[in-house]
């Protein structure tokens, strides 16, 4: 039997398929030092699951957005399709960016 592919986080909830489910639903989920686990298990699929099952709107509610910001500038500066004009329109992007979450934060 082939691999499920990975379910698609939308900005909206979403459903997964029941073979998703099977695939990347660990069988007993475990808690490893403050973190979910299963004997090494990759738990990518499973956190897709979740992430399209909430939708990405509302999990953007549940974390400030500095720390969005954050994660979106450190993988997107590690693209090497970057080049220096286009890092640095990231950069003025993401600042500007930062400014309305620090003026939203003071409001």
């Amino acid at each position: 039997m082939t691999q499920p592919p990975l379910p698609q986080p939308q900005l909206d909830r979403t459903p997964i398929t029941s073979d998703q489910y099977l695939e990347y639903t660990p069988e007993k989920l475990e808690l490893w030092s403050g973190f979910y686990g299963y004997g090494g298990q990759d738990l990518t699929g499973f956190y897709l699951g979740i992430l399209a099952n909430m939708g990405l709107r509302e999990a953007v509610r549940h974390v400030p957005m500095s720390i969005w910001l954050e994660a979106i500038q450190e993988v997107a500066l590690q693209n090497p399709k970057l080049d220096d004009a286009m890092r640095d329109r990231l950069n003025r992007g993401l600042a500007d960016l930062q400014a309305v979450d620090r003026y939203l934060q003071e409001v």
